[in-house]
């Protein structure tokens, strides 16, 4: 699974999702431990991954596999960009496997430096339910700013969870 490395961190590589990651991306996205936190209900299957690899184009947005050591760990996208308002959404998942390394702040902090210096975004957002304190660790790490709270948003594991906003601009990001 070991791909060509399009932006390199720290701790991990970012590499362009190819048809042979589908069987692991459908196992992280239907890990029970995972799937809670992305809001994901229905399961996936290597077909219906491979069917999604196959269907990314820029218009999307930008997606890659998140290696460490030359093997995957997780998946990181910029989704659903505006043009018009120059901002995009990320979001990521990461093996439970290997949660507390540190991969999914260096990915984010990658995926961030290719948003504002490569596609000239100006913000970077991401959304993430008040039952998932890891992710805004994760975010506040790599220099998000908590911008709101939207009561009772989600529906996750039978409960209404709080849904929080957080935003990284540009500027903000250069001035690190």
């Amino acid at each position: 699974m070991a791909g060509t490395t399009f932006l390199r961190g720290e701790r991990v590589e970012l590499q362009p999702i190819e048809r042979d990651d589908a069987a692991f991306l459908a196992g992280l996205v239907n890990d029970p431990r995972v799937r809670r936190h992305l809001g994901a209900a229905d399961p996936l299957n290597r077909i219906q991954e491979r069917e999604w690899i196959e269907s990314l184009d820029d218009t999307e947005g930008y997606h890659f596999l998140i290696a460490a050591d030359g093997s995957p760990v997780g998946s990181i996208g910029l989704h659903e960009p505006n043009e018009i308002w120059g901002t995009i959404e990320i979001g990521y998942m990461i093996d439970p496997d290997c949660w507390g390394q540190g991969y999914a702040t260096d990915a984010v902090s990658q995926a961030c430096r290719y948003a504002f210096a490569e596609r000239r975004f100006e913000k970077v957002f991401a959304c993430v339910y008040e039952t998932n304190p890891a992710s805004h660790r994760v975010l506040k790490k790599a220099g998000f700013v908590e911008e709101g709270r939207l009561r009772d948003e989600a529906f996750v594991e039978g409960e209404r969870v709080d849904l929080f906003r957080y935003g990284l601009l540009a500027d903000d990001w250069f001035e690190q």
